[in-house]
């Protein structure tokens, strides 16, 4: 993304909305992140018993709670999750009249339908052909989370779905703000979902040895900046926020969290699923964010890092911080919220957004847990406690990194 030209619209947060491991809304999810609690669990249903890994991050609220049976069955589960965190968002903004021309969606997947497709898969051998659902097009492709949020909030600006691995909740974002910046829509959804946790990846990914162990102590199983990390935790869930442009939020008197100033992208062109250790590619996302943002890396008071708990991409994170900031690093309070969350892979840079948000909005770093015995490689400031951000003008960055060398940052400001 190229800097922001100054006649470019500012794009400000308006709305957030949650439903994740720690909770089913936003403001339960934010209140557990303060007090430092995990929603990592054991696996209950018989089909774990064999796996490697028996723990995941499973949404704190099921979606059957929340939605009527009619709507949820034509649904992937990733979808209702989608839904479900898309209006809270809307809600939260006021739902602020739009037109229809001038909105947009772009709602973000790592994997997609993939229980809808498994699971038919299954019902079309055990019970043939004639047993598939004829919804299961629309559930299991990838861009179904994007349409069905499109559809019930009537976006006709463009409807998105960025398919980037971890980083694709981020880049979602990311996308979002060019829309309100280029002139294309006044107000966009964005965000991630994610919902898949079943045999096959926790198998397939155990099998990689990418997850943590720790079918013992599943609350002490994420620690990023731990010596003792052997790994991330899969997580489902999905956030929104709503993105728009400041002249359209400042008309309808609309509450604002923060602005979104800022996005960086780049790739490694390393390796599929490992990052570069000496985090160029991830440093280049930082300096592009920062460029574009129009800030210098002095500004930067708060980084909601990627830290997923693995032992490379702990310390090419720790790397491409003091590479893109320099001396700055010094003076960052750093939080690695997946200590609490787990991993919500397509999902996660949009949790951490509405995270990073609402610490600029609250001027309260969140906490990293379960860290015990520091990693000397991690020569950071990691907080773990909630940390105060203190008075003044405050700019915070969310860094987010996907298999095949994806690297999104984005910069946000506090809206005061």
């Amino acid at each position: 993304m190229t800097s922001a030209e100054t006649a470019a619209p500012k794009v400000v947060v308006t709305g957030v909305g949650t439903t994740s491991p720690l909770g089913g809304d936003t403001q339960t999810t934010w209140t557990g992140l303060l007090a430092g609690r995990s929603g990592i669990s054991v696996i209950t249903e018989p089909w774990a018993a064999d796996l490697p890994v028996r723990i995941a991050g499973q949404v704190a609220v099921d979606p059957s709670e929340v939605l009527e049976r009619v709507e949820a069955r034509k649904l992937d589960r990733s979808q209702q999750l989608a839904l479900i965190s898309s209006r809270e968002a809307w809600a939260d903004a006021g739902s602020p009249e739009v037109d229809p021309l001038r909105m947009g969606a772009v709602i973000a997947t790592g994997i997609g339908g993939a229980l809808t497709l498994l699971g038919q898969w299954d019902n079309l051998r055990e019970n043939g052909p004639r047993r598939v659902s004829p919804h299961t097009i629309p559930m299991l492709m990838p861009n179904g989370a994007a349409a069905q949020v499109g559809l019930d909030l009537g976006a006709k600006a463009g409807v998105h779905t960025p398919v980037s691995a971890c980083a694709s909740g981020a880049e979602a974002v990311a996308m979002g703000m060019q829309m309100i910046r280029s002139g294309r829509a006044d107000v966009v959804m964005v965000g991630g979902t994610e919902a898949c946790v079943h045999p096959l990846p926790l198998a397939a990914f155990a099998n990689m040895m990418a997850l943590s162990k720790r079918n013992d102590e599943p609350e002490r199983a994420s620690r990023p900046y731990d010596k003792g990390r052997d790994g991330f935790v899969f997580s489902e869930g999905a956030a929104c926020l709503v993105l728009e442009s400041a002249e359209h939020a400042q008309a309808r008197g609309a509450r604002i969290y923060a602005e979104a100033i800022g996005a960086g992208l780049s790739a490694d062109a390393h390796h599929i699923a490992q990052p570069d250790p000496d985090g160029s590619g991830a440093a280049r996302a930082v300096r592009s964010a920062l460029a574009d943002a129009g800030v210098e890396p002095t500004a930067v008071n708060h980084v909601n890092a990627h830290a997923t708990s693995t032992p490379a991409g702990d310390v090419a994170e720790a790397v491409a911080l003091r590479a893109a900031l320099g001396s700055a690093a010094d003076n960052l309070v750093v939080t690695g919220t997946k200590s609490m969350t787990g991993h919500l892979l397509g999902a996660a840079g949009a949790l951490e957004s509405v995270f990073t948000v609402l610490a600029l909005h609250h001027r309260t770093a969140p906490p990293t847990i379960n860290l015990d015995d520091p990693d000397e490689a991690i020569n950071l400031d990691v907080a773990t406690e909630p940390r105060p951000l203190g008075d003044g003008p405050l700019v915070a960055l969310n860094n987010s990194f996907g298999f095949g060398g994806h690297n999104v940052t984005l910069a946000f400001r506090s809206a005061a």
